[in-house]
């Protein structure tokens, strides 16, 4: 092998190291950003390991919302179809915040099965629902669990 190609080998090799090693820690940097989502039915299931951060999803449940203390706390339940898991929030919510509305949560579950949050995002009122999201949401009881609302027409 000539001097030339060596060089070009060993340029070729270090290039290629170099990529790996940048594609390595683009990767461990995603993996520790990433933000799961579970909904209420998969945490009640026990399926979601406490104590590490990921979104939850669903309406939150009504009768649920109290304010004890000083005001800025706030307990409720956000629920699914089939199961409710209890919220703590300390903050201001927003505006959109109600019973009945649907809410993502970040946060964390606790020992006790609390999921204790430290962001809450209201999802605007929406009053289309696909027909294939209807025909699920009813095919185990016949029943729709989700407020006439946002049930589709058919």
């Amino acid at each position: 092998m000539t001097r030339t190609r060596r060089r070009r080998l060993m340029l070729v090799g270090c290039l290629l190291l170099g990529l790996s090693a940048a594609a390595a820690l683009m990767l461990t940097a995603f993996k520790q950003d990433m933000l799961y989502f579970h909904e209420p039915s998969a945490i009640a299931a026990g399926t979601v390991p406490i104590n590490t951060r990921f979104r939850i999803g669903g309406l939150v449940k009504m009768g649920s919302v109290s304010r004890p203390g000083d005001g800025m706390t706030v307990h409720f339940a956000i629920a699914d179809c089939d199961a409710s898991v209890p919220v703590t929030y300390s903050g201001t919510l927003p505006d959109l915040f109600r019973q009945g509305q649907g809410v993502i949560a970040y946060g964390k579950l606790d020992a006790q099965g609390t999921f204790v949050a430290d962001r809450i995002l209201a999802k605007h009122d929406s009053n289309y629902m696909s027909s294939d999201t209807a025909r699920a949401l009813k095919a185990k009881t016949s029943v729709s669990c989700m407020p006439s609302r946002l049930q589709a027409s058919r």
